[in-house]
């Protein structure tokens, strides 16, 4: 394959321009800070509390629009077993914003949290705030290594450059203006890239679709010329198993530190639940033009183009099928455009990947677990240290490691099966407290890991009901792999006896010590009796103001928008932000 010429400069271009609205976004972040004279820590994290609901709504909508959402989407319209049934990440993930906008970005926001972890540390104590960070630690990293090497093999298809040197030249830039800038950065660059990527396909489109080679992608949607029908279709045998699927994207796609770092970084309660409507319309918006890309490589005579005979499927090629049609079926100055979208979209959820962990540890692990003197400079540098390390750490995985979207699949798993239900527990349950926590984690833990991940070939323990045997055909070398396959919806049923054993410990436990049946001495995580001990952080530890916080700090934010803007999205009555200040006041009402 020839240097793509066009393809070279439209990284260099566009690798310029997100780096220079990068550093401007860390130039404007500086001098803001320096005027309103807040810390430096929370204004890396959550932008100051001032991100707008133009920048916002870009912003909130690259949460999941990035580069395994474009080219998932596309890669399952395409797949002759799946096709548009199966392409769950544009409904699922835009459900996922409605209700998280509807139930979890208020209480979240009006408390005044900082990260995901805040409620869980100030209920249930630092020792399960860190174990809490592990998946949610994972699912970060996984999935921004994931991308990139995402990006590796899509640049290879259009460009014929150095896989690992655009791999750790991606990386470096996203990690340099994200360290600079800190969310004000990912903000703000997130708004180019979600254009360069809407443009970038928006473009590519009608090209494809007028190649001799392409035939008419309505015909194709329900009649066999290639392929299967790219619609697809649900066999009944695997509805339990579609419907895990759907209900994983629709509620794991809520306790993730990406989706709250937008959440928390809005200016109001209101902001934060009318960003999450805004964000979901986008997300659907941002899939239309990778599904026609998927109907369009299902809808190919690939015999008549460059690609050679076999069709992308058959070269197990298909999760690069958005390049390979940008490439073989656009002219050269048109996949110049592509190209942009393809990177705009890797970057964009990278960068916000690695911001989300390191702010995580920083605060959650560093800070409060460990150095709750610490001051703002220190944590600044912490957390500057940390997005270097989490970054190299997800670049060496992309390079390295060859089944990084297996360890995704699971970690994502393991956020919707441990972090979902303890997150429904902390904010609406009254009573729970650390001891059901340590067994919903326990629970959900081992019935997930239990059925096993294909990807990851690591074979079940546990054979739910309606288990079967399937092969996977590799078709370049011939191998037939068998796996198992667990066609019950043990995923959500992990997350719900999750969530059952948080509740059901916690009032067993809360019981047998209020009764006297256990003596209070072996309360020994001081989750019952010494309810408010310095396990247990009060307010003033969440939210650090040199050394005390008053509790006007932590009281709700007023209200930015009007009521009649308000209206439109959401009920006025849910939007009062007469509630309890934290968690531990909402479980203590009683």
């Amino acid at each position: 394959m020839a240097i793509h010429v066009e393809g070279i400069v439209a990284i260099v271009i566009f690798y310029l321009l997100i780096l220079g609205v990068g550093i401007w976004a860390a130039w404007k972040n500086k001098s803001s800070g320096a005027a309103d004279g807040g810390d430096q820590s929370e204004r890396i994290m959550v932008g100051g509390r001032d991100i707008g609901l133009f920048v916002g709504g870009f912003t909130m909508t690259a949460t999941w629009v990035g580069g395994g959402y474009i080219n998932g989407t596309a890669e399952y319209v395409y797949l002759p077993d799946f096709g548009l049934a199966w392409a769950q990440a544009p409904f699922g993930y835009a459900l996922s914003l409605v209700v998280g906008g509807l139930f979890f970005a208020k209480p979240m926001r009006s408390r005044g949290y900082v990260t995901m972890l805040d409620p869980f540390q100030q209920l249930y104590g630092k020792r399960m705030g860190g174990l809490l960070f592990i998946p949610a630690l994972m699912g970060e990293i996984f999935w921004s290594a994931a991308i990139l090497s995402a990006l590796g093999a899509t640049l290879s298809v259009i460009v014929d450059i150095n896989i690992n040197m655009s791999v750790v030249i991606s990386a470096l830039i996203a990690i340099f203006y994200t360290l600079v800038g800190g969310l004000y950065s990912v903000a703000y660059t997130d708004v180019v890239q979600l254009f360069c990527i809407f443009v970038g396909l928006w473009i590519s489109v009608p090209f494809a679709l007028s190649n001799p080679a392409v035939s008419d992608i309505t015909v194709t949607a329900k009649e066999v010329i290639y392929q299967s029908p790219w619609l697809g279709k649900i066999e009944a045998e695997d509805r339990w198993l579609w419907a895990d699927n759907f209900c994983l994207l629709m509620l794991g796609g809520i306790p993730w530190q990406v989706y709250f770092q937008r959440v928390l970084s809005a200016s109001s309660a209101t902001y934060a639940q009318v960003l999450s409507f805004i964000a979901a319309f986008g997300c659907l918006v941002m899939a239309i033009p990778s599904v026609l890309i998927g109907a369009i490589g299902a809808s190919t005579d690939w015999n008549q183009t460059s690609y050679g005979s076999l069709a992308p499927k058959d070269k197990d090629q298909s999760d690069m099928i958005l390049p390979i049609v940008l490439q073989h079926l656009c002219p050269s100055y048109v996949s110049f455009f592509g190209l942009g979208a393809v990177s705009a979209a890797v970057m964009s959820s990278a960068d916000s990947s690695i911001l989300s962990a390191s702010s995580m540890f920083a605060r959650n692990i560093y800070q409060l677990a460990f150095r709750q003197s610490a001051s703002d400079r220190e944590i600044v540098w912490v957390m500057r240290c940390t997005i270097f390390v989490f970054g190299a750490l997800a670049t060496a995985m992309a390079l390295l490691t060859g089944s990084v979207y297996g360890l995704w699949y699971l970690s994502s798993d393991l956020v919707y099966v441990i972090i979902f239900p303890q997150l429904l527990s902390v904010l609406f349950v009254k009573g729970t407290n650390t001891y059901g926590s340590v067994a919903g984690y326990i629970f959900g833990l081992l019935l997930r890991i239990g059925g096993g991940e294909p990807y990851l070939k690591l074979p079940p323990f546990i054979y739910y009901p309606g288990w079967v045997t399937q092969e996977r055909i590799h078709h370049v070398t011939g191998d037939v792999e068998h796996f198992i396959q667990q066609r019950f919806p043990f995923k959500t049923m992990s997350m719900l006896a999750s969530f059952l054993a948080n509740v059901a410990v916690s009032y067993l436990t809360k019981y047998l010590f209020e009764s006297g049946t256990f003596s209070h001495k072996y309360d020994f995580m001081d989750a019952v009796v010494t309810k408010h001990s310095k396990e247990i952080m009060d307010k003033a530890t969440l939210v650090s103001h040199q050394d005390n916080i008053i509790l006007s700090e932590m009281a709700p934010v007023g209200q930015v928008l009007g009521g009649s803007l308000a209206g439109t999205f959401i009920n006025s009555e849910v939007l009062s932000d007469d509630e309890a200040s934290s968690p531990e006041a909402f479980h203590n009402e009683n």
